[in-house]
C-alpha cells in the first residue's frame, strides 16, 4: 500500500506542477483583471447592495431556485471558508513564504469580478437536467450560453470536477490535526498503526458526511446556513485575540509580506516566481474564483435576478481570502512557528494556535477544524453529484456520493502532497472551460449589470416621486 501511495504521490505533484504554469496564471489573473476593468468596477461601487441582497430584502419566494440568497452563499462559503484558510494558508507560506500572502490578496481583489461574472451566468443561463429540473454552474452556462456546439467544454468541465470535488484535503487534514494533537503517536505503537489509526478516523469521517450528503442541496443548505457563520465567528475572534496580543508586530508583518512578495527571501534562491505561483494557487483552492464550482451553489438561488447573485457571491473572496486567510497567516508569522517549526499544513496552524492561546488554543483550533472540513465536505458532494448528472443523466447522480466517500478514506490515508497536488490539479482543467465561456459571454452580463441598476435607479426616483405627492 506504501509504495502505491507513493506512486500516486509523484503523478499527482507532477501533473500539479505542469498544469499551474503561465498560460493557466495568465488565464485566471488575467481574466479577473479583465472583468474588473470591463465592468468599470460597477459590482464593486455597489457592494452595499450586495449586503442588503444578503438580508433577504430582496426576496422573491415565488422565483425558480431551492435556496435562498443566504443559503447560497453559506453553502459556497462551507466550500471555501474551511481548510484552505486553516492548512492552505499554513502550506501557502511553508511553500512561498510570508510574500504568497500578497499574491493570494491579489487574486481575491481580481477574483470578486471573476466571482460577479461567474455567479451571475450561473442565473442566467440556468438549465435542465436530464429529469426537467432547473440547474446552473458551467456546464449549464456554456452550454445554454455559447450553445449545443460548445458542449465538448461543459463536458470537460464536469469530468475535472468529478476529482476536483473530492473532499481529499478535507479528511487528509481533519485525520492529521486528530492524530498530531490528540492520539498518542502510533508510531510508537506499530510500524502499521499509523495507517490504520487514519484509516479507523477515515470510517469515522464517512459515517458523520454520509448522514448529510444523501440530503440533497436542501439539507447541505440549512445545516450550513447553521454552522458556518458560528464557525467563522469562533474562528475569527480566537485569531484576532493572537493577533491583538502582538499587535505592535503588525506593521512589521504586513511590511514583511508585501516586501516579501517582490524578493522571495523566505524561499530557496529567492524564486519570485514561486511566490506568485504559490499564493494564486493557494487563493484559487481557498476561494474558487474562476474555478467554477461555486456557480453551481450559487445557481441554485431562488431568483429572477443574475446580477443579485453576482454580487452576493463576490463577497466570497473578502471573507474567505482577505479576512480569514489574511487572520490565519498572521497568527502563523506573529507566533514565529513558521521559522522554528518543520510541520506543515494545519498542525502549522495548530502549532501557531498553541503558542498564541496557551492550554486551549489548540482545542478551539480543532473544534474549528472538525466543523469547517466537515462542512465543506457537504457541499462538495453537491457539486460533484451535479457533475455526474450532467454527463449520465440526473437519475444516477446519487452514485457519484459512493466514489465521493470512498475518496474520503483515501485522502485520510494519502499524504497531504498528494491529495493537495490532485485537487490543484483538477482546479486547474475546471478553471480552463469556465474562465474561456466566462470572458466569451461578458458582454451579457455587463449588459445585464446596466440594465439592472437602470431599473433599480428608475425604482428608486418612482418612490421618491410618489412620497413627495404624499406629501403634497
Amino acid at each position: 500500500m506504501t509504495s502505491f501511495l507513493e506512486w500516486f504521490e509523484f503523478i499527482a505533484v507532477t501533473f500539479a506542477d505542469a498544469a499551474w504554469g503561465t498560460p493557466l496564471l495568465a488565464l485566471l489573473l488575467g481574466g479577473g483583471i479583465f472583468f474588473l476593468i470591463y465592468s468599470r468596477f460597477l459590482p464593486y461601487r455597489h457592494f452595499g447592495h450586495g449586503l442588503e441582497i444578503l438580508t433577504g430584502k430582496y426576496e422573491d419566494p415565488t422565483a425558480p431556485g431551492d435556496i435562498n440568497h443566504f443559503q447560497a452563499l453559506s453553502s459556497a462559503l462551507a466550500a471555501t471558508v474551511g481548510m484552505g484558510n486553516i492548512g492552505g494558508v499554513a502550506i501557502a507560506i511553508v511553500m512561498g513564504g510570508p510574500g504568497a500572502l500578497f499574491w493570494m490578496w491579489i487574486s481575491a481583489i481580481v477574483g470578486m469580478a471573476t466571482k460577479f461574472f461567474t455567479c451571475s451566468l450561473a442565473i442566467m443561463y440556468r438549465g435542465k437536467d436530464s429529469s426537467g429540473k432547473i440547474q446552473g454552474g458551467p456546464m449549464y452556462f456554456i452550454t445554454e450560453g455559447l450553445g449545443k456546439r460548445w458542449r465538448p467544454l461543459a463536458v470537460f468541465f464536469a469530468l475535472a470536477g468529478l476529482i476536483g470535488c473530492a473532499p481529499m484535503f478535507q479528511s487528509n487534514q481533519l485525520t492529521q490535526i486528530i492524530r498530531d494533537e490528540i492520539m498518542i503517536p502510533l508510531e510508537l505503537v506499530s510500524s502499521h498503526a499509523h495507517f490504520w489509526g487514519d484509516f479507523i478516523l477515515g470510517l469515522i469521517i464517512v459515517g458523520i458526511v454520509s448522514m448529510v450528503i444523501f440530503g440533497g442541496i436542501k439539507r447541505i443548505g440549512q445545516v450550513a446556513a447553521s454552522l458556518v457563520p458560528l464557525m467563522v465567528f469562533i474562528y475569527v475572534v480566537s485569531v484576532l485575540y493572537i493577533i491583538f496580543s502582538h499587535i505592535t508586530e503588525v506593521p512589521y508583518y504586513i511590511g514583511l509580506i508585501v516586501s516579501d512578495a517582490f524578493t522571495g527571501n523566505a524561499v530557496a534562491g529567492g524564486a519570485v516566481g514561486v511566490v506568485i505561483i504559490t499564493g494564486i494557487r493557494r487563493a484559487a483552492f481557498s476561494n474558487e474564483a474562476g474555478i467554477g464550482l461555486e456557480a453551481m451553489a450559487h445557481g441554485a438561488a431562488r431568483t429572477r435576478e443574475p446580477v443579485r447573485e453576482g454580487l452576493v457571491a463576490m463577497l466570497e473572496p473578502m471573507i474567505d481570502t482577505i479576512i480569514v486567510c489574511s487572520m490565519t497567516a498572521l497568527a502563523i508569522l506573529m507566533t514565529g512557528v513558521w521559522t522554528t517549526s518543520d510541520a506543515d499544513g494545519v498542525t502549522l496552524t495548530a502549532q501557531a494556535f498553541s503558542e498564541g492561546i496557551p492550554y486551549v488554543g489548540v482545542y478551539i483550533l480543532i473544534f474549528c477544524v472538525i466543523i469547517f472540513s466537515i462542512t465543506t465536505m457537504f457541499t462538495y458532494s453537491y457539486y460533484g453529484t451535479k457533475c455526474l448528472g450532467f454527463l449520465i443523466g440526473a437519475d444516477k447522480q446519487h452514485y457519484y456520493n459512493y466514489f465521493y466517500v470512498f475518496t474520503i478514506l483515501f485522502g485520510a490515508v494519502a499524504s497531504i502532497s498528494a491529495v493537495i497536488s490532485v485537487i490543484d490539479g483538477m482546479f486547474a482543467m475546471m478553471a480552463i472551460p469556465t474562465m474561456t465561456a466566462s470572458l466569451l459571454l461578458s458582454p451579457r452580463v455587463y449588459r445585464a449589470t446596466k440594465d439592472y441598476f437602470r431599473r433599480m435607479e428608475e425604482d428608486r426616483r418612482s418612490m421618491d416621486y410618489d412620497a413627495d405627492a404624499d406629501d403634497d
